[in-house]
C-alpha cells in the first residue's frame, strides 16, 4: 500500500441506536469532524506516499439529530437508552464523554456496545493532547474491541467496518510487511460491511479511497512493495470511481472529500469536463468543518491547474 498503509481512517457513519442494517436513522444526517479529524491527515494532492492506503477519514461519520433532546446526559436504564446516550454524544463530538459512559460496558458481550466503543477509544486516541504511550494503548485497545465486537455478531456491518479501521490503525506499530498483509483484511472487511449495509456511504467511500491509493501507486513503489511482499495490493482508477459514485448515489452530498476524490479521480482519468463538476461542487460545499475548509482549498488549487 503506500505511505502509512491506511493513514488513521477515521469516524464513520453512525447508524441508527440499535445499529440495525436498513433501519433508518432519526432525523436529518450531518457530518461533523471527529476528535480523529483534528490531526494530520494523509496527503491529498501528489502521489500517494509509499504504502499509503486509506484516506484519513476524518469527519465521516457524525451524524446529529435534527431534534436532541436538550439535556446532554440521560440517566439510561436499559439498552436502548444507553445506546441512545451514546450516539447522542458521539453526535456532539463530546469524545471523552462517550469514551467514558461506554468503558462501562467494556465486558459486554453486545456487538453493539463493543463496536461503539472501539470507535470511541479510536477517537480519544486521535486527540492532539495524548501522549504516545497512551495513544498506543488505545488504538490496540480500540481493535480489541472491534474484534471482540466482530466475534460476537459476524453480521453487523458496524462491525466489520470498525474492524477494518482498527486494524488499519495497530499496522502501524507493526511494520510494513504487516501492513501490507492486513491491506487484503481490510478489504474484505469493508466490503463485507458494503454487503450487509449497501447503504452505508461512508463504507463505499473508503472502499473508494482504498483503490486510489493502490492505483496512484507509482511504478517504482510498486516494485519495492513487489520485494516486500510478494503481491501487493493493486486496483484501478476506475474501480475507485465505481465505489465513489455509488457512494454519491446512496448518500448525495454526504461528504465534501467524496465529492473532492470524485474530481480527483476523474482528473487521474483525463476526463477534465467531469472533474471540473466535482471540484466545483467540492468548492462550493459548505465548510462547516476544518476538513470541509481543507478540502475547499484543495479543490480550489486544482480547479486552477486545470484552467
Amino acid at each position: 500500500m503506500a505511505g502509512r498503509l491506511l493513514t488513521r481512517f477515521v469516524s464513520w457513519t453512525l447508524p441508527s441506536a440499535s445499529g440495525a442494517v436498513g433501519t433508518a436513522v432519526r432525523g436529518t444526517r450531518r457530518f461533523y469532524r471527529t476528535a480523529v479529524g483534528r490531526t494530520a491527515a494523509a496527503p491529498t494532492s501528489g502521489r500517494a506516499a509509499f504504502l499509503l492506503g486509506l484516506p484519513a477519514l476524518s469527519c465521516l461519520g457524525y451524524e446529529a439529530y435534527r431534534r436532541v433532546r436538550t439535556s446532554a446526559v440521560l440517566h439510561a436504564a436499559g439498552k436502548e437508552e444507553v445506546l441512545e446516550q451514546a450516539d447522542y454524544l458521539y453526535s456532539c463530538a463530546e469524545t471523552e464523554k462517550l469514551y467514558r459512559l461506554l468503558l462501562h460496558y467494556k465486558d459486554s458481550d453486545d456487538a453493539e456496545f463493543l463496536w461503539r466503543l472501539a470507535r470511541a477509544s479510536r477517537d480519544l486516541s486521535l486527540l492532539p493532547d495524548v501522549e504516545a504511550e497512551r495513544k498506543k494503548q488505545l488504538v490496540f485497545g480500540a481493535f480489541e474491541f472491534a474484534k471482540r465486537a466482530l466475534e460476537k455478531d459476524d453480521g453487523c456491518f458496524a462491525a466489520h467496518k470498525w474492524y477494518a479501521v482498527c486494524l488499519s490503525d495497530v499496522g502501524d506499530y507493526e511494520g510494513v510487511k504487516v501492513k501490507i498483509g492486513n491491506s487484503y483484511i481490510i478489504r474484505e472487511h469493508l466490503e463485507r460491511a458494503v454487503e450487509l449495509n449497501p447503504r452505508d456511504a461512508t463504507s463505499l467511500h473508503i472502499l473508494g479511497h482504498w483503490c486510489f491509493a493502490f492505483a496512484e501507486l507509482p511504478w517504482y513503489q510498486r516494485k519495492v512493495a513487489a520485494v516486500i511482499f510478494s503481491s501487493p495490493p493493486v486496483s484501478t482508477y476506475k474501480e475507485a470511481l465505481e465505489f465513489f459514485l455509488k457512494a454519491e448515489e446512496v448518500d448525495p452530498d454526504f461528504y465534501s472529500k467524496n465529492l473532492l476524490m470524485l474530481g480527483k479521480t476523474y482528473m487521474a482519468m483525463k476526463d477534465k469536463q467531469k472533474a471540473l463538476h466535482w471540484l466545483t461542487k467540492a468548492r462550493e460545499y459548505p465548510a462547516r468543518t476544518p476538513e470541509d475548509k481543507e478540502v475547499h482549498k484543495e479543490a480550489i488549487d486544482l480547479l486552477k491547474k486545470l484552467g
